[in-house]
């Protein structure tokens, strides 16, 4: 296989994908971003912390990553949190995304076109679209370091 090639999307990310096609209203997209975020795990207080914070982004943020392996192979995982409700739902689509794949993997998912499926770049403010670029460049940067081991 090309080393190069992309990643297909998750399972996760395709039924959020599918979801949003049928999804005609934006203002229902957006209630469904909504409740993937509130159906996210919060992240406890002890996890809130500078070394989770991810810069970059209006609202707070944090994620926690959680790797089992070492190297190309080692299973990113991640939980995420935010003050913003529409923010917990982007780290939700991100979390479906790029959570539970090999870090080699997470760095072949073209982010930008499996987002531009969902049209959010059209939709959200210049604010919530560096904040998303900002959480994208944080689970990159998890995955390159767990695959260069």
């Amino acid at each position: 296989m090309d080393q190069t090639a992309a990643a297909p999307p998750s399972p996760a990310f395709e039924e959020i994908a599918e979801t949003f096609a049928f999804l005609d209203d934006w203002e229902d997209r957006y209630r469904h971003v909504i409740e993937l975020g509130r159906a996210m795990p919060p992240l406890e207080d002890a996890f809130r912390v500078p070394a989770t914070k991810v810069e970059g982004c209006a609202s707070q943020v944090w994620i926690l990553p959680e790797v089992e392996g070492t190297g190309p192979g080692a299973v990113v995982r991640f939980r995420g949190e935010s003050d913003a409700m529409i923010v917990r739902g982007l780290i939700a689509i991100l979390h479906a995304l790029y959570s539970g794949r090999p870090a080699a993997d997470i760095l072949k998912v073209d982010a930008r076109v499996e987002l531009d499926r969902l049209g959010l770049s059209d939709h959200l403010s210049s604010q919530r679209s560096n904040g998303l670029k900002a959480m994208v460049a944080r689970i990159r940067q998890i995955a390159a370091a767990e695959a260069a081991g």
